[in-house]
């Protein structure tokens, strides 16, 4: 990668300049940083000592080089005959190694064949790579979607193998069974998609270390149901946390259309989330729902109705096609989006909470590495108790494939 300059805030030490060098590592120094530190007396009035300074300065690294995929810091120093100076290495990922605008699939199902649909037609990627274990089936989808993209911003769309998935920038994971498949799609259900997870833990632990093995730099979107502990799971077999489930981004969107729908205004004046399982302990936040400003006042009827249609919106398409596709489908594109281009964007997207100890979806910081800071919402007592509960299903689900 090319050395690249630029200039990053100020902290209380002075103004800190960074470069990045080839082999995945920035170098943060504070310029003149001699005003600031005391190597001689820790115990000065108003000036910091040298390993202080040093400490905070790899904090103040590791934060602006989270777009770089900061992984961890250390301080040094620089300067000739001793003389104070103070440096930051930031070990990043190395994206000399990926191309930012590949993107693989692996799966070829209807969700797959969707996403690489969606992908091609937005022009949210420039090259996609499609993996299937029957490989004529990716193959065959490929070669149906190619003369239609030619309206398409220009792509370059081809079935391979997992060596093939190599460079991709963001591989998408849709291997599995649907939810017709596994016979989760009964309303009175409490586990709902997680019904799937024995199924497509399976599944994952056989083709992930594929994944691995073809695109070792590349970060991971779990669209599989139920996502939330197939990406943990996909974290341990993987060995690195760049995995992302699709969480509850399609279900905030749902959210906000049926309430635009049922209050007669256009989805987008909707301000709605969805946070914790992509699944049936969902939490919806009803504390914070907005048109424009204005916060929605509901009655218990009328919070029930529309919950209901949220929840199981999944199962009254699969009543009328088969399958879930197309929403995911389009989601998935935004996402890839959102992580190719560094936006920055904030929306509801599962990935590990420490505070949780599984994936969960929480609104969250988009870039090249994923999620680069997680926003807490303010929540109600009501919405902070169903959220717990939300976590604690989803650590029971884990617990019970263990």
């Amino acid at each position: 990668m090319n050395v690249r300059s630029g200039v990053v805030p100020r902290t209380q030490f002075g103004r800190m300049c960074a470069f990045r060098q080839k082999g995945g590592h920035l170098y943060f120094a504070l310029t003149q940083p001699d005003s600031y530190v005391d190597d001689s007396n820790e115990s000065a009035y108003n000036v910091a000592p040298a390993r202080t300074v040093a400490q905070r300065l790899s904090t103040y690294a590791t934060m602006s080089a989270a777009p770089f995929g900061a992984q961890d810091a250390r301080p040094g120093r620089c300067g000739a005959s001793g003389s104070v100076g103070l440096i930051a290495v930031v070990r990043c990922r190395d994206f000399s190694r990926v191309s930012l605008m590949k993107v693989g699939i692996v799966g070829a199902g209807r969700v797959g064949t969707t996403c690489m649909f969606a992908l091609a037609l937005r022009g949210s990627a420039r090259e996609i790579v499609v993996v299937n274990r029957n490989h004529e089936r990716a193959r065959g989808t490929v070669a149906d979607l190619q003369y239609g993209a030619v309206l398409a911003p220009h792509v370059s769309l081809r079935a391979g193998g997992y060596d093939d998935l190599r460079g991709a920038a963001l591989v998408m994971i849709t291997a599995g069974a649907n939810e017709k498949q596994g016979g989760a799609t009964d309303r009175s259900d409490p586990a709902g998609r997680l019904r799937l997870l024995g199924t497509n833990a399976t599944v994952y632990r056989d083709v992930v270390p594929r994944i691995v093995a073809g695109a070792p730099d590349a970060l991971l979107l779990v669209i599989t149901d139920p996502p939330d502990p197939l990406a943990d799971i996909t974290r341990r077999v993987s060995g690195h946390n760049r995995v992302l489930s699709s969480g509850t981004f399609l279900d905030s969107l749902r959210f906000r259309f049926h309430l635009a729908y049922k209050l007669g205004v256009d989805p987008k004046s909707v301000e709605a989330q969805v946070i914790g399982e992509h699944g049936t302990s969902q939490v919806y936040l009803w504390s914070t729902a907005r048109v424009a400003g204005t916060a929605i006042v509901a009655d218990d009827a009328f919070r029930h109705e529309v919950e209901n249609d949220v929840r199981y919106a999944n199962i009254s398409i699969i009543e009328g096609t088969g399958a879930s596709q197309l929403g995911i489908g389009v989601v998935a594109a935004r996402i890839a989006e959102m992580i190719l281009r560094s936006e920055g964007a904030v929306v509801p997207i599962g990935c590990y909470q420490e505070q949780f100890g599984v994936t969960l979806s929480l609104p969250s910081r988009l870039g090249r590495e994923g999620v680069t800071r997680v926003l807490m919402p303010t929540l109600a007592d009501d919405e902070a108790r169903a959220l717990d509960e939300s976590a604690a299903t989803l650590r029971r689900a884990l617990q019970s494939i263990d």
